[in-house]
Formats: structure tokens, C-alpha cells, sequence
């Protein structure tokens, strides 16, 4: 038991989950599951609380059991107690502190990943503020490659998402060339096919290796299906780059995705024997993974803890294989997770916070449904305030409006506009390639800015495909 008092009132929480429930800031996924502190004072009383919790308290109390649930056997069997050490005597306000400090250098940082749970992480950002996400997700320092460099210092990568209600290829191809041309696609080219039919699958990652190989573009392409497809697909010979699939952070809940940690597995050995990065042995990031607050309360796989805990304990299973990119799609689920524009800006920075910390290359998908209290300006706040705090990457969806998916989230022109406001630039082949094709020079977009109306001569005939 855990108890504090303040005013004379005095607040006992039964257990470390439900210390970490009532810690966490309001939000309407907490609510809907009834697990949140009765008012802002228990809340407050919460977070006194858990910051006096002893770090080595997570590796003794799991918020699931053990024995019941194998995302929990996966954080504690592959913790590193030698990575943990320098920490280990500290509390969670003691950690927050120190990550603060000038003490905690990038360098520090990745050797400390591997020693933290999810757990400390997601009690580390629930007594922090915005500007302590910011801080220190900033100085971690995390870098993938395919068959181009993702997360290099003073780079924002962008995932170009050219999703189609159909599946309607000359649609779909209008899409890439528009984002190819005003500079997003070096985090992947990602297709959400309306369809999860293998033919049409295969179909598309066709169409994106062809279109890859015919420019040269040093980027990957993904077709976002199911694990079980993209393993068929492997076996007929398709050009898969990355292997997707969405993750959660309890058994049952991945169990509600058709999956588990043995797939993943399976599916990880399959993409790393394709050998299709260029980069040799250093290309074994492979995999391609997404979350999201609130996925397993929808699918009554909660075990009475909150929302952002359990996020972050997705990432544990996403460390495991070393993924390319992880992407948390932080307002897709809806405002019965994420009621409005301030939980969705507080969930993004928390959940980008806890991946880097855990040594993830994390992106986030910002974006909110039509139906959440949230708009347009809520989205380019946090887009910039995510860009500051260093995340990967970001999505590029035509006109910010996925069509397909139908849901909002930010443009191509987004990401160029965050880009050249923080001096930003893309993956440095991709760099390369775009000042090759005339489309950049010195970071600036010249399709944007001074060439708008000229295309390069490559392009013309695939406008005309299109």
C-alpha cells in the first residue's frame, strides 16, 4: 500500500497500478475505464506519491502478473541490471531529476535505456511537464537504418502515406509523386491498403519497389497488413521491405491483434533473411511499428491500468526486435481515449518521451478524428512542439486529409514548413537524392519555394501514368 496526506486528508492507493492510475493526468480513456483519481487534489496526491517511489520497486511489482501475461515475463527477463545500475538508487522524482540535469548526456542515456522498464518511464512522465518531455526527450539520441539514416541529429524524417478508398493504383502513385516532389517519403513510403487481400498487397509493394527502383530513391516501402500476410507474401517472393504490424502492451491485447511475441519473431527472422537494406549487416532494422493510447482498454484488455502506462509497455515489445521506425498514431483511436486537443498534445509528448528513453526511434502520427474536440491548430502546435523534442518522424498525408482512413493528420507541406522554421532536414541519402533531382539545395525545397511550376524530367512520364 502507498499513502500520502495533504491538508489533513489522507490518500492511500492499494497497489503500484493503481498508484500509476490515479498519478496519470485526466484523460477520457482513464475515465471511461473508472480507474482515474476522484479529483485534481488525489491526483496531485498520486504524483507526490509516485515520486517517492523507489526505482527498484518496478522490477518487484508488475502492474500485470508474471505469471499471466507474457509482455510482463519480456520486461522483466530481459532487464539489464547492469545498464540499471547507475540509477538504481534513485526515486522516480530522484530520475526525473537526474534526466534533467546536465549529468544525463546522450551517450549516458543509451547505455541506460536497456536498464529502465516501461514502467519507470511512464512514472517518470507523469510528474513531468511538457517542457520535461521536451528536455529530455531531446537528448535522446536513437538512429536506424535501412537504406537510409533515420534519426541523425538536426534531421526530421517524413513517412509519406499515400493511402487510396480503393486501392486505386494510378491514385495512389498521383500521391507518392506529390510527396516524393515536395520532399517526404525518407522515413517510408507506407500504403494502408483498403483491402488486406494478398493480391492486392503484393500488388502495391510492387508499385512502390518498381517506382523506388525506376528513381533510384534511397528510402523502404511498407504495406501495412497483417503480420500472417506479409509472412505470405515473403514466402511468394514479394519485395517486402519492413514488416508492420500494431502493438500493445498486454498479452490479451495483442492476442485482440492476432498476434504474439512468437510471430513477431517468426516474422522478424523472415524479414532479416530477405537481406534488402543497404547497408549490409547494419540493415537488420526491419520491423515497422504501431501504437497508441487506449488500444487495449478498446479491446477490454486493460487489466485496470491506465492508458499510458500501457503504452509504454508496448514499446518493450517493439525494443525487442529492433524496429526501423515506431509510430505512435496518438489521436487515431478517438475522444474516448483522447477527448480533446490538450489530452491528445499531452499524449503524443508523454508517448514520444517514453520511447526514446527506452531506446526507440519513435515517430508519431498527429493527428486526431473527426469527431475528438481538436482541430488543425491543436495538430501544428504539436507537431512543432514534437519536431523540438527531436522525434524521428512525421506523417505526410496529401492535404493532411486521409481519405482512406478518414481521419486528419498533417501535409507534406507540414513537414516542409517545420523543417525549414527548425532547420530541420530529411535522412541525409534522401538529402542527397532530392538535391539530385533538383527538388532541394542548402535544405530548402526548391519545388516549394522557388521552382514551384518546374518538374524534374523524370517525373513527367509518371504524371502521365497517374
Amino acid at each position: 500500500m502507498y499513502a500520502t496526506a495533504i491538508g489533513g486528508t489522507h490518500y492511500t492507493f492499494a497497489d503500484l497500478r493503481e498508484l500509476l492510475a490515479k498519478a496519470s493526468p485526466l484523460r477520457s480513456g482513464d475515465a471511461l475505464a473508472g480507474i482515474i483519481a476522484a479529483d485534481a487534489t488525489e491526483r496531485v496526491a498520486a504524483q507526490m506519491t509516485l515520486a517517492d517511489v523507489p526505482l527498484r520497486t518496478f522490477l518487484a511489482e508488475a502492474i500485470t502478473p508474471y505469471e499471466d501475461d507474457e509482455v510482463t515475463r519480456l520486461i522483466i527477463d530481459t532487464h539489464d541490471a547492469n545498464a540499471f545500475m547507475p540509477v538504481s538508487h534513485l526515486t522516480v522524482g530522484g530520475l526525473r531529476d537526474w534526466l534533467l540535469s546536465d549529468a544525463a548526456t546522450s551517450a549516458i542515456l543509451a547505455t541506460l535505456a536497456p536498464g529502465l522498464t516501461p514502467e519507470m518511464a511512464a512514472a517518470v512522465a507523469k510528474i513531468s511537464r511538457l517542457q520535461d518531455l521536451i528536455t529530455i526527450a531531446t537528448k535522446c539520441k536513437i538512429t536506424t537504418r535501412f537504406r537510409g539514416t533515420l534519426g541523425l541529429p538536426g534531421r526530421l524524417s517524413a513517412r509519406l502515406q499515400p493511402n487510396h478508398p480503393t486501392d486505386d493504383t494510378k491514385g495512389i502513385l498521383a500521391s507518392i509523386i506529390d510527396g516524393l516532389l515536395l520532399g517526404s517519403g525518407d522515413a517510408v513510403i507506407g500504403i494502408n491498403p483498403a483491402s488486406d487481400s494478398p493480391e492486392r498487397c503484393y500488388e502495391l509493394l510492387r508499385l512502390m519497389d518498381d517506382l523506388r527502383l525506376r528513381l533510384a530513391i534511397p528510402t523502404q516501402s511498407c504495406a501495412l497488413t497483417h503480420v500472417t500476410t506479409t509472412l505470405a507474401l515473403i514466402e511468394r517472393g514479394a519485395p517486402v521491405d519492413l514488416v508492420f504490424q500494431s502493438i500493445a502492451g498486454t498479452e490479451n491485447a495483442n492476442r485482440s491483434f492476432g498476434i504474439d511475441l512468437a510471430l513477431l519473431r517468426e516474422s522478424h527472422t523472415a524479414a532479416l533473411a530477405l537481406k534488402r537494406g543497404a547497408f549490409g549487416n547494419d540493415s537488420d532494422n526491419v520491423m515497422y511499428f504501431e501504437t497508441g493510447q487506449g488500444s487495449a482498454l478498446s479491446a477490454g484488455a486493460h487489466h485496470n491500468c491506465d492508458q499510458q502506462t500501457l503504452e509504454a509497455r508496448a514499446y518493450a515489445v517493439a525494443r525487442a526486435f529492433r524496429p526501423l521506425l515506431v509510430n505512435t498514431v496518438v489521436g487515431f483511436i478517438g475522444p474516448e481515449y483522447l477527448f480533446d486537443g490538450k489530452q491528445i498534445t499531452r499524449a503524443g509528448l508523454e508517448d514520444h518521451f517514453c520511447g526514446k528513453l527506452l531506446g526507440l526511434p519513435m515517430g508519431c502520427d498527429v493527428c486526431y478524428t473527426n469527431h475528438a474536440e481538436a482541430d488543425q491548430d491543436d495538430m501544428d502546435g504539436l507537431l512543432t512542439l514534437l519536431a523540438t523534442a527531436g522525434v524521428t518522424f512525421v506523417m505526410g498525408v496529401p492535404g493532411a486529409d486521409d481519405i482512406m482512413l478518414n481521419y486528419q493528420s498533417t501535409s507534406f507541406h507540414d513537414v516542409l514548413a517545420v523543417r525549414e522554421l527548425l532547420g530541420l532536414r530529411p535522412a541525409p541519402e534522401f538529402e542527397a537524392w532530392l538535391n539530385d533531382m533538383g527538388l532541394m539545395k542548402d535544405g530548402r525545397s526548391l519545388r516549394a519555394n522557388d521552382k514551384p511550376g518546374e518538374l524534374p524530367a523524370p517525373f513527367a512520364p509518371l504524371l502521365a501514368e497517374a
